[in-house]
């Protein structure tokens, strides 16, 4: 018996305790977004090099060397910095040590390029044998200020979604009260870099005289989503 009014005891304060954690505050949930598009001023180019034989003469080899200093060279004039052209492939450095295995083996190697500005491409490449050139592509782009443009857009969501609580309950006659809830969601688009032509044409059309082709460079789309829940007073 005294078994069974302990269990009735503990099951009342149980109930108890959960009439006590329901929140019977008026409420309203409402959501705010901000978003902006910036063009990237971080840009990480891929090139890569890689001898060849003139008129198909192994005897007159385009060194990689020779390559190289003209893609250095290029890059210091354009006003780049030198710390920003590295060697973007372990392998590109056991070159010499093929070589002497196998003496007609060409050599290539890899090279990253970091620039804030495209237009500085065509200047570069343009100043490379064009048939020393393998290929190149972007590897990844970003932008500066990325971290305080994110904060910037968080803050005017959060702005956005006040304003609209704001207005919604005064419109019923109530007040505001304090914010209960914040939730973001970010919807960061950074879309492939699309090319309107290849390196090798532009190179064919550099040699011809006529203006190297454009490309193509989409910017980075930031979106933020805030969704509030704002107490009723």
């Amino acid at each position: 018996m005294k078994r069974l009014i302990t269990l009735a005891i503990i099951a009342l304060f149980s109930m108890s305790a959960m009439a006590q954690q329901v929140d019977l505050r008026k409420k309203i949930t409402v959501s705010g977004s901000a978003e902006t598009e910036v063009t990237p001023d971080i840009i990480y180019l891929s090139i890569s090099l890689k001898e060849y034989l003139k008129d198909n003469n192994s005897k007159k080899r385009v060194e990689i060397t020779e390559l190289e200093n003209q893609l250095y060279n290029a890059v210091l004039k354009a006003g780049i910095a030198k710390e920003d052209l590295m060697v973007n492939n372990v392998s590109s450095y056991n070159y010499i040590t093929e070589k002497k295995k196998n003496p007609d083996f060409l050599a290539s190697k890899q090279y990253r390029l970091k620039v804030s500005d495209l237009n500085k491409w065509n200047e570069i490449i343009g100043a490379v044998d064009p048939k020393g050139i393998s290929s190149t592509s972007i590897e990844s782009y970003d932008y500066s200020k990325i971290t305080a443009l994110k904060k910037e857009l968080k803050i005017k969501a959060l702005q956005a979604a006040k304003e609209k609580a704001q207005y919604m309950v005064e419109a019923l006659g109530e007040k505001l009260g304090g914010v209960i809830d914040i939730q973001e969601i970010n919807n960061e688009a950074y879309p492939q870099p699309m090319y309107r032509a290849n390196v090798m044409m532009m190179k064919a059309e550099d040699a011809s005289g006529a203006a190297a082709p454009e490309l193509d460079f989409k910017k980075i789309k930031l979106n933020y989503v805030v969704n509030t829940v704002f107490e009723i007073k």
